[in-house]
């Protein structure tokens, strides 16, 4: 049998049941489970806002799940970039992106260096964004 290497990077702030099924599910279809967490500069380009919780403090709690055996702050969108630092065997993300343009992007860039993507399932009903807005509606206006 082959040691595999997982990947699973995300954002991870305000972490959430659907941060730790993912990192659970992960884990349990590889040998040892790198996260990849995206840096605050990263996160600010994909998703036009900055994490709630500080890089170093959502580090932190990524790397004290005890599903995680190792993370790393990944600083550049190119996923093969992080392959060639953390070299891995399979990358792990939520179906969500399953038949979007940016997951036939990124099962061709995997593809070409040998790794395996597999979805895993979303939760639709938790996200950070979804947290986010309710937090935002509970605060009223500044």
């Amino acid at each position: 049998m082959t040691y595999r290497v997982g990947y699973a990077p995300g954002v991870y702030d305000l972490f959430h049941i659907g941060h730790l099924n993912i990192l659970r599910h992960a884990r349990s279809r590889c040998d040892h489970l790198v996260a990849g967490v995206v840096s605050d500069a990263m996160a600010v380009r994909a998703k036009g806002r900055a994490p709630v919780v500080p890089l170093a403090e959502r580090l932190e709690i990524v790397r004290s799940v005890r599903h995680v055996d190792a993370a790393f702050v990944e600083t550049e969108p190119e996923k093969v970039r992080a392959w060639q630092q953390v070299r891995f065997d399979v990358l792990f993300k939520g179906d969500d992106w399953r038949g979007t343009d940016k997951g036939r992007r990124l099962e061709k860039d995997m593809a070409a260096v040998g790794v395996e993507v597999v979805y895993l399932p979303y939760t639709v009903h938790t996200s950070s964004s979804l947290l986010r807005r309710t937090l935002d509606r509970r605060a009223g206006p500044a």
